[in-house]
């Protein structure tokens, strides 16, 4: 199966189907397996994706595509379509990422070639606020080379959330 990145003409398409439903379109991908395209929709919300909303965001997008496609020539044929939320081995890679995967733990690479393993605190447009071995870092985007949600098995300790959730009063009392 190849993998490729949609004609530019496809994906203005899907975003507006998907943030007319008030999500956000995280990508679009086309698979090719012999005759038949397979179309993958990547969607996310600051509340996450429930399994109805899945199956209204396919219905969306899918009367989307057939009214720009109608002949199937943008995409080739026949297609398949699978709308699906990101799994927790995606990048965090943009700031929204950052804030849904606020007090959660992460895999970071900086820039330098280091990396580190820290729980996530509050973000912003430029950074965010990490909790490394016990101690608060601000970190910009720009110099995150990779990160990822690490799986946790067990819950968070409470003394992690605590000091995070404490940071977040002193930035607070400190604006006052």
């Amino acid at each position: 199966m190849a993998s490729q990145r949609q004609p530019g003409t496809l994906e203005p398409v899907v975003a507006d189907a998907v943030t007319a439903m008030g999500l956000d379109l995280e990508s679009v991908d086309v698979t090719t397996a012999g005759r038949r395209r397979l179309v993958k929709v990547v969607v996310d919300s600051d509340q996450g994706i429930g399994l109805d909303q899945v199956a209204e965001v396919s219905r969306a997008v899918s009367t989307a595509l057939d009214s720009h496609d109608p002949d199937g020539t943008v995409l080739g044929g026949p297609y398949t379509l699978e709308v699906t939320s990101p799994g927790l081995d995606r990048p965090l890679t943009m700031p929204r990422h950052w804030r849904r995967a606020r007090l959660r733990l992460v895999k970071v690479r900086h820039d330098d070639g280091g990396t580190f393993t820290a729980r996530v605190g509050d973000s912003d447009e430029d950074g965010v606020e990490l909790l490394v071995d016990g101690t608060l870092r601000r970190l910009r985007y720009a110099d995150v080379a990779h990160a990822v949600v690490e799986v946790e098995f067990n819950r968070p300790p409470t003394e992690e959330l605590e000091r995070l959730a404490n940071a977040e009063r002193d930035v607070e009392e400190e604006s006052r």
